[in-house]
């Protein structure tokens, strides 16, 4: 092969491979979703009982939520769909797997959501009105 050809075939090389690895990356996203519970323990959420398992649900999803925001924001730079995956997706995937897991645990406890505190001025003890000296 000459090597004015050679030179030439670099920059399409280069191209070709950077599309391959875009394509790859792609791939990767689509399937973790359907992967994510093999990346967390499944029996980790077996001993909780509603409350440890309301706490937990609640720390994943705000976990989830936070990650999914570093990725949105990697993805805005140069170079940053790479960055995203490489630094946030596999946390991601994790804490995802982890969230399916303790909400099968959930649905098998039967779990229900607690309801909000309607009353907390009730609970709390009032402090007694203090009402000024009258003046002399």
């Amino acid at each position: 092969m000459p090597a004015s050809l050679s030179l030439s075939l670099r920059p399409w090389c280069a191209v070709a491979t950077l599309l391959t690895a875009g394509f790859a990356l792609s791939g990767c996203a689509g399937m973790s979703e359907t992967i994510a519970p093999a990346f967390a323990d499944p029996a980790k959420y077996e001993l909780y009982d509603c409350k440890q398992l309301e706490a937990e649900r609640k720390s994943l999803a705000a976990r989830t939520a936070q990650l999914q925001q570093l990725m949105d924001k990697a993805e805005t730079g140069a170079g940053g769909a790479v960055v995203s995956e490489l630094a946030y997706r596999n946390d991601y995937v994790a804490v995802r797997g982890s969230a399916q897991l303790a909400e099968d645990a959930w649905r098998s406890n039967r779990c229900h959501e607690t309801p909000p505190d309607a009353t907390p001025a009730a609970t709390t003890p009032q402090r007694p009105v203090i009402k000024p000296a009258p003046k002399r």
